[in-house]
């Protein structure tokens, strides 16, 4: 030992004479240095260390081939020796590349990146491997702004014989090293060294990849980035997802990586979203090699095997990757002037290739990407089975989901061509599974709708422009792809449904979840029905009837919907496609049998309602309420009353028992009474509103077609009966009155029964003021016996006590005035 220390300091001396040697001479003085690299004994390898970091501050400039020895001195420092060598090891070399790469022989820079990268895999000292790796991307700017004199003097020393050994030129070879030698690095079982790593090594590629011929791109693929992907998601799927206290020591770390699980779920982000990003960005150098299509495959796999793996951050940020490489742009790539700037004519006519190809790839290629995005729809929305209810199961979030729809617009515009019918029945699987995935396992806010609000979910709002972009796709397209038509309905008001009724997700139970947003998705029926009302596979296909079904789900509910006000939004929409729809109906009769009584049965569940109004329902917004029942009521004389020639008698008849029902059922619910009488309002003119106008509407619509009028036309088919049969339930409702009155004694009677017998004198009083202003010819005398036969028991409600009814009462009376003449006096004008 005693003698080797001597050698060292012997060697020490002589390297402090005037360094002017040759290479002969550099190697003889600096071998036996070198060799003192196989002695363990530190004090010696120290002496060793000092001595190249002299000859580098004194003789660096005047090596020449001495740089292999002296690297390989740097870099023979292993992992199992001191802190402190290898910090004046790294010295040396910290020295070597900020110093001295541009004197380096360009033989010996793949000897300077190799030894770079020992010092990144060594474990005694963290920022020395942090360091490191920013030497080599330090390099690797060096590789590039020295690009044609590197690649020169590379082809120039390399013989023929390694050159076909290599497989590549000589330049390229040393790129490969520095991504190897990255690689190896993003796989390092300390979390700082792969991310910093990863980040390199994919920035490195983005900012010099464009220097790299054809073959070589195939070789980063393949020796680098797929092996890379392969050993991430090895290591990332048998990490430990329990803490290791003894591995963080005292350092805070956030709950988001506190197991080694959660860091190698960020080492797959970041090589997911590099090598996805390095397909997209360096596509135009890929997509003319060999292989291509293999290579696109099984990048495929991986983003499909990360985005059903059941970390949200993997999964996530493989459906992020995957949209980068399905968003192809259109603009000249910012490579294409590194290329023409970095490479020598001859390069860049062996590129040129790749200038010219399509940006669109290969429709068989995006039919695999079309099947990879359906594969993790389908099997990421499935629903979970549950065994146990304490167990806890994964459910895909909503910001994944979102992210998935998100996916398929960018996607479409390159499977378009060959989209069918069952494309779109597989999407709309995915679709409606996804809206029905609850959220955070609890509840799930729909698509429809709280008018006049705009504002949706994001993963509604993806839903809904994934809808809007295949409509404009079908819309323009062949008419082979306008069948799609019923299709694309029936999805649009599976919608409709799930808006007023949660769906259910397997064996989890989901509650509907605050106020659902979002009047986009009923617009988009209206507007694609105004379009395609008279499309032959819109009437074969029954959309009205399945437009009027699916609305008659959210109307009957009414103030019963999850939003207070969808009833309103659903009711405008469907009175705009009616409007719109039944002349087509009584155009093509025989495809809408099955509508009309599906239409009446619609029309009866909403205007007579079984869900009470709300208690914060104010008079006004009551009587804004009341004005819609009357449009119902409009659109049913001029629609549809006007044209029961063309219409099933059965569906006439039930309309005319609607109208007749509506004239005498101007008594809004009891609470909505209660309300107004505990207010102290119930005697007051506000409570003369309450679906007064609803009644009258509903008895002058049933007035005017309820008459036979001398000339037999349209109108004068429908017969008396239901007038007759109104009078009749009013004459009942009165008598009843009376007695329960006089039963009563001094104890009023409740009030839901005073508001009734009020409604009901209206009623009367706007029965007698529509006879009165009829053609004299279409009333006949029986209609005006039974209004007389009524004024009796007129008479013995005047002693109600009740306010309301007295006033209902006195304008009652008045209208009778008309109707006094003289006894013996001759008829006249159908009037007694």
């Amino acid at each position: 030992m005693l003698l080797d220390k001597q050698k060292a300091g012997f060697i020490l001396n002589v390297l402090n004479i005037k360094w002017l040697l040759y290479r002969k001479l550099q190697t003889c003085i600096l071998g036996p240095l070198q060799e003192l690299s196989t002695i363990h004994q530190p004090d010696i390898r120290q002496r060793q260390l000092e001595c190249i970091l002299q000859i580098l501050h004194n003789n660096g400039d005047k090596l020449v081939h001495g740089w292999p020895l002296v690297l390989g001195v740097i870099g023979a420092v292993t992992n199992d020796q001191g802190e402190k060598l290898i910090q004046t090891a790294f010295q040396s070399l910290q020295l070597v590349v900020t110093d001295f790469l541009p004197i380096i022989p360009c033989q010996y820079l793949q000897v300077c990146v190799e030894v770079a990268a020992k010092f990144g895999l060594q474990h005694q000292e963290l920022n020395i491997s942090l360091t490191s790796i920013g030497l080599l991307w330090n390099i690797s700017d060096f590789f590039y702004q020295n690009r044609e004199r590197i690649a020169k003097e590379l082809e120039s020393d390399l013989s023929e014989n390694d050159s076909k050994k290599l497989g590549m030129p000589a330049f390229d070879s040393l790129w490969m090293c520095l991504y190897s030698k990255l690689g190896k690095l993003c796989v390092d079982q300390r979390p700082a060294i792969r991310k910093s790593a990863g980040q390199t090594l994919f920035s490195m590629i983005s900012a010099h990849g464009s220097l790299l011929y054809k073959d070589t791109w195939q070789k980063v693929l393949w020796q680098v980035l797929f092996p890379l992907l392969a050993d991430v998601q090895k290591l990332s799927s048998q990490a430990s997802n329990v803490r290791d206290d003894a591995a963080t020591g005292n350092i805070l770390i956030h709950h988001s990586r506190d197991t080694a699980e959660k860091q190698w779920a960020e080492t797959r982000v970041l090589t997911l979203a590099g090598v996805a990003r390095t397909f997209n960005s360096k596509r135009r150098f890929l997509q003319p090699i060999g292989d291509f299509p293999r290579a696109w495959t099984l990048l495929l796999e991986y983003l499909e095997t990360a985005s059903l793996c059941q970390s949200a951050e993997v999964s996530l940020a493989a459906l992020k990757s995957f949209q980068e490489i399905l968003q192809i742009s259109k603009d000249k790539p910012e490579d294409q002037k590194i290329e023409e700037d970095g490479k020598s004519n001859e390069q860049v006519q062996s590129n040129k290739l790749s200038s010219d190809v399509e940006t669109e790839y290969d429709l068989s290629l995006w039919t695999a990407a079309w099947k990879v995005w359906l594969n993790i729809g389908t099997n990421s929305t499935k629903p979970p089975k549950v065994t146990n209810k304490s167990v806890k199961v994964y459910v895909p979030s909503q910001a994944f989901l979102t992210a998935l729809i998100q996916t398929f617009p960018y996607l479409f515009e390159h499977i378009k061509p060959r989209f069918v019918t069952a494309d779109l029945q597989k999407l709309s699987s995915v679709l409606q599974m996804a809206l029905s995935v609850p959220v955070h396992g609890d509840a799930s806010p729909f698509i429809i709708p709280s008018y006049p609000d705009i504002t949706v979910t994001p993963l509604q709002e993806a839903v809904l422009q994934a809808m809007d972009v295949l409509i404009k796709a079908v819309h323009s397209g062949p008419e082979q792809m306008q069948s799609m038509y019923p299709d694309i309905y029936h999805q649009l008001l599976t919608y409709v449904e799930y808006g007023v009724r949660v769906p259910k997700y397997g064996q989890i139970e989901a509650k509907a979840f605050g106020t659902v947003k979002g009047p986009q998705c009923v617009e988009m029926v209206v507007d694609l029905y105004r379009i395609t009302a008279r499309h032959t596979a819109v009437i074969n296909g029954h959309i009205l009837e399945n437009i009027i079904k699916a609305f008659r789900l959210p109307l009957s509910y009414k103030y019963g919907c999850p939003s207070p006000t969808t009833w309103m939004l659903v009711i405008n929409s469907l009175l705009s496609i009616l409007t719109i729809g039944l002349p087509v109906a009584r155009k093509h009769e025989s495809s809408f049998n099955g509508m009309w009584s599906e239409l009446a049965q619609t029309f009866e569940e909403f205007l007579f309602s079984k869900s009470p109004s709300l208690p914060t329902l104010s008079v006004e917004d009551f009587q804004r309420d009341e004005a819609i029942d009357c449009k119902v009521v409009q659109l049913i004389r001029d629609d549809i009353l006007s044209h029961t020639c063309s219409m099933p008698g059965d569906f006439v008849k039930k309309i005319m028992q609607l109208l007749n029902k509506g004239s005498i059922h101007a008594t809004p619910s009891d609470q909505f009474i209660g309300k107004i009488f505990i207010k102290g309002i119930g005697d007051t003119e506000s409570s003369r509103k309450l679906r007064e106008e609803f009644a009258k509407t509903c008895f002058e619509t049933l007035l005017q077609f309820s008459f036979i009028s001398k000339s037999q036309s349209e109108e004068g088919s429908i017969t008396k009966v239901a007038v007759l049969s109104l009078l009749q339930r009013c004459q009942d409702v009165v008598k009843k009155y009376v007695e329960d009155e006089r039963l009563s004694g001094k104890c009023p009677l409740p009030r839901p029964r005073l508001a009734e017998m009020a409604s009901v004198l209206k009623a009367i009083t706007t029965l007698i003021s529509s006879l009165k202003k009829a053609p004299p010819g279409n009333v006949e005398r029986g209609v005006w016996n039974q209004v007389i036969q009524l004024y009796p028991s007129l008479v013995d409600c005047t002693t109600s006590p009740s306010p309301s009814v007295c006033k209902a009462l006195k304008d009652v009376l008045h209208e009778y005035k008309d109707l006094l003449q003289p006894l013996n006096t001759a008829t006249q004008n159908g009037t007694v």
